[in-house]
């Protein structure tokens, strides 16, 4: 398919924002349209691949680079660092990898063994990437529901139906999305914490999510959402893959998996044709 790929700036209550941008080119036909929630990684090639891929099963696809709200990212989330940081940390057993993130020193002595003045530099980066400004819900779906507002309005999209997608960090913002806004019609969790059933009682819209077994800290969040779901009647499932890690759907980390990848993504593209724009069609003896 051919597709009409840009990176677009729109305003968000955060100050313009930067959003790659992806739809069928096919002139003049509006589409239904998907946010795509990065990953605290960012909207990077992996991001932006997914939306692609959206944007070729027939979707105005948008990503909003998060980071980048009120005057561009700044140096320490620079597309270029972070790829070096997740280069890095991709590089270290991953039994490793929360000592180096949440603990500075462990952090600074791993990066140490980095050459020049790499080692500083992506220890300062995996420190912004993993601090609390980058994962501030709050700011973040405010950004993102200037983002709905935006693709809702586009010409690519207009009068159609929105959802919403999102991956890790991007997982629970896609959950928080559709708890704060109405206008989201159906919202896909990958990996992604749990809302509180203080924010489920706001939800309007159904709800798909897909979970590794071999990822604790979120799994351990699923019995209470599922019942809080339950509870509010919303339209869920919880799909969970045993023997299967956290980022199993990204296929650039060494986390991916794509047997769990293959299903969960199958499932996505079917819940979004049943809540965003179900086709009409008719039966054989209408036919004649």
């Amino acid at each position: 398919m051919l597709l009409h790929t840009e990176w677009v700036e729109h305003e968000s209550p955060r100050g313009n924002i930067n959003s790659y941008l992806a739809h069928p080119a096919a002139p003049g036909i509006p589409v239904p349209g998907i946010i795509v929630v990065q990953e605290v990684w960012g909207v990077d090639q992996h991001i932006r691949d997914v939306t692609d891929r959206f944007a070729t099963a027939g979707y105005a696809a948008l990503a909003p680079d998060l980071y980048s709200a009120g005057g561009g990212r700044p140096d320490e989330l620079s597309f270029d660092r972070v790829e070096k940081a997740k280069t890095f940390l991709s590089s270290l057993p991953p039994d490793q990898w929360m000592s180096v993130l949440s603990d500075e020193d462990s952090r600074s002595r791993a990066c140490a063994e980095l050459p020049g003045d790499e080692g500083p530099k992506v220890s300062e980066t995996l420190g912004a990437l993993f601090g609390a400004g980058p994962r501030d819900s709050g700011d973040h779906v405010a950004a993102l529901k200037s983002a709905v507002e935006f693709l809702r309005a586009h010409q690519c999209s207009v009068g159609k139906p929105v959802g919403s997608v999102g991956y890790c960090m991007g997982g629970a913002l896609s959950a928080l999305l559709a708890c704060s806004n109405a206008a989201i019609s159906g919202a896909v969790i990958y990996y992604g914490s749990s809302p509180g059933s203080d924010e489920v009682a706001k939800l309007t819209c159904p709800v798909r999510g897909f979970y590794g077994a071999d990822d604790p800290r979120v799994v351990s969040t699923l019995p209470a959402f599922s019942a809080s779901l339950s509870a509010r009647g919303v339209d869920a499932e919880l799909r969970i893959y045993p023997e299967t890690p956290h980022a199993f759907f990204n296929d650039t980390r060494p986390t991916y998996r794509p047997a769990p990848a293959r299903d969960a993504w199958a499932r996505t593209l079917e819940f979004f044709a049943n809540v965003l724009d179900p086709a009409a069609t008719i039966g054989p003896e209408q036919l004649g």
